[in-house]
């Protein structure tokens, strides 16, 4: 399996409602350390794809904005509001409420 279809094997996992961050991908995926490869390959995604690309967000709890992104840091967040996501005044998402927290077997 290739680097990419492993991160997005993980993102599909990541359930409606909840987020991972790039680190945490990353290290599911046994890829330590590379979250911009994370980051790099969820990039590449077509938006309308079955992997939920939108459910990654950074260490921070925030939206990882760019010019690059031609505009869907905005449609990210719509798609995590439709989840039931809130944001808080500083524009962060609560970690502790709604990190993905994936059952290790």
């Amino acid at each position: 399996m290739s680097t990419y279809n492993r991160i997005y094997a993980i993102v599909r996992q990541i359930p409606i409602g909840k987020v991972a961050t790039y680190g945490q991908v990353a290290e599911l995926a046994e890829l330590y350390g590379k979250a911009r490869l994370v980051g790099y390959a969820l990039y590449r995604v077509d938006k309308n794809s079955d992997i939920p690309w939108h459910r990654v967000i950074n260490a921070k709890g925030e939206v990882s904005e760019s010019p690059l992104r031609l505009g869907s840091d905005y449609v990210q967040r719509s798609l995590l509001e439709a989840e039931g996501i809130e944001f808080n005044a500083e524009e962060k998402i609560d970690l502790r409420k709604y990190r993905w927290q994936p059952t290790v077997i």
